[in-house]
Parts: structure tokens; sequence; C-alpha cells
């Protein structure tokens, strides 16, 4: 297990809970990702978070299902690990504007942090540049949310343009954009990656990337030259530490996906660390 990062009370930014027994996971198919279609509840991580020095979490929606964020509000209400929900809701739908005042009124509902979509599996790659969705995004930065963005390299580009269409509210990538690790690729990730960052209104997580790279072969300084970019473009004080449990067990342990962060970031200062292991996340999700 690993040993707890630098900044005391760090947040973990980035993480999944599941119980198949009340919904599918319809996303976990094939024998590579059999290790984890199985639940994997708050009672799993508390115990690995607590080992690795984290005091509290935000989690993250996994499938575009109305009645999962109910849900994953009313469990951070009973919890004292859970400080945030990223949501989901149907950005497109005409009364958004009245389900997000909702799901702020549900048990919980002071814990939504944010609002996500799964991008990557839309196959408009222009699909955040949508007038439905523009309307949607519009609706998100009134309500004081951020927006995760869960996308693909050669989403990127559409990610710019809403970004820069939207300077009222903060856009979140999850894992890093998810550069191609495995096949030890850069570009054209590299470039578009820091286009978006050259907007003030987007934030970047430290996370998921152990199973973007070689899930049996994968080390820190396999990961380097991607999290480099990141510390370049958009700074520790637009980092945020996420450990995309359970997902990141197909690759590495908790503690394992700790270290891996600290590693990388042990040239920093300590206030720049605490950036990345806390205070971006405190920030942007208000938590």
């Amino acid at each position: 297990m690993g040993a707890a990062v630098s900044a005391p009370g760090a947040i973990d930014a980035h993480h999944h809970v599941w119980d198949l027994a009340v919904r599918d996971q319809d996303w976990i198919t094939g024998p590579e990702l059999a290790p984890i279609r199985r639940d994997f509840t708050l009672d799993d991580l508390a115990p690995e978070a607590r080992a690795a020095g984290v005091a509290s979490t935000v989690v993250v929606q996994t499938v575009t299902v109305a009645e999962e964020t109910p849900e994953l509000l009313a469990l951070a209400d009973r919890s004292e690990l859970v400080a945030g929900v990223v949501g989901w809701t149907d950005l497109t739908a005409p009364d958004v504007v009245d389900e997000l005042a909702r799901l702020r009124q549900l048990p919980g509902g002071q814990r939504l942090v944010g609002i996500r979509h799964q991008v990557q599996g839309e196959p408009d790659p222009e699909w955040l540049l949508r007038p439905d969705v523009h309307r949607g995004l519009e609706a998100v930065a009134a309500a004081g949310l951020a927006y995760d963005l869960v996308v693909l390299p050669h989403q990127l580009d559409a990610c710019v343009r809403a970004a820069a269409a939207h300077p009222r509210l903060t856009f979140v990538l999850d894992h890093l954009g998810k550069p191609p690790i495995a096949s030890g690729g850069y570009e054209p990730w590299a470039v578009r990656f820091a286009a978006l960052a050259a907007l003030p209104n987007t934030v970047a997580k430290l996370s998921g990337l152990v199973t973007e790279a070689d899930w049996t072969d994968w080390t820190p300084q396999a990961l380097r030259p991607y999290t480099d970019a990141a510390l370049t473009a958009f700074g520790p004080h637009r980092l945020m530490f996420g450990s995309d449990w359970p997902v990141c067990t197909l690759a590495a342990t908790y503690g394992q996906v700790v270290d891996m962060a600290r590693e990388l970031t042990a040239e920093l200062s300590g206030d720049e660390q605490t950036r990345i292991f806390s205070g971006t996340a405190a920030r942007v999700y208000r938590l």
C-alpha cells in the first residue's frame, strides 16, 4: 500500500462506485474488464484511501442514467468520505435548468459539484458544440457547477471551442484527455491538450493514466512525458489528483496510483504539491 501523500487531508478528485444488483454497468464487457465486473463500494474504498492519506473524495458518474445521480447524492449524504458528486443529467433536455435545481434539493444535493456526460462515446466529434448542448452547458454554469470532460484525443478540438464559448463555466478535463500512453504517441494529443490549457477556465485531472498505459508493464517514467506536459500547460494550480478507482485496479492498486502521482510531482514545492493533492479540487469543486 502506498505511503501518505505529502499534503495531509488529501482529496481524491475522481473515483467511482457501483452495485451491479442495483444497475448494470453495460460498459464493463469482455475478458479484459472482467476483473472489475463486480460491486465496488465506499466500504471497499475507505481503508485504501485512509492508508494513502486521502481524507475526502469526489465520486463521479459512470452511466448516462438519470437515476444514478440521486443515488450518488444520497450516498454522499451518508458518507464522511465523499465531499462531492459529479453527476449526470441530460444537457439537451428542455427542462435542464429545472432538473439541476431539483437535484440540488435532493438529499445530499448540496454535494453536487459538477456534471459529466460520456462524450467519449458520442459518434459526433463536435457533440459539445451542438446548440442544445450549448444551452445545457450554460445551465450548468448558471447553477455554479463545473463540467467534467471525458473525451478522446480527437475530441479535444471541440473541447477548446466549447470552453472558449462558455467562459463562465469551469471545464475539468478527466484523465488528461486520455493520451495514447500505451503506444508512446504524443502528437497531436499534446498540441490539442495545450490549446485547451491556454484557456483560463480549464483545469485537468492527473487521473486514469495507468489504464491508458500498458496495464502489465507501466512505470512512472512511461507516464512522465504526459504529466510533465500537464504541469507545463496547466501548472499545479490547475491540476488535481484523481485515482480513477476502481478502474485503475485493472493496472495498479490504489496505493500504487497515489505513489505514482507522488513520484511524478516530487520535484514540486510543498505548496505546489498541496494544490494538486487538495487545493485545486477544493477550489474548483467548492468542497
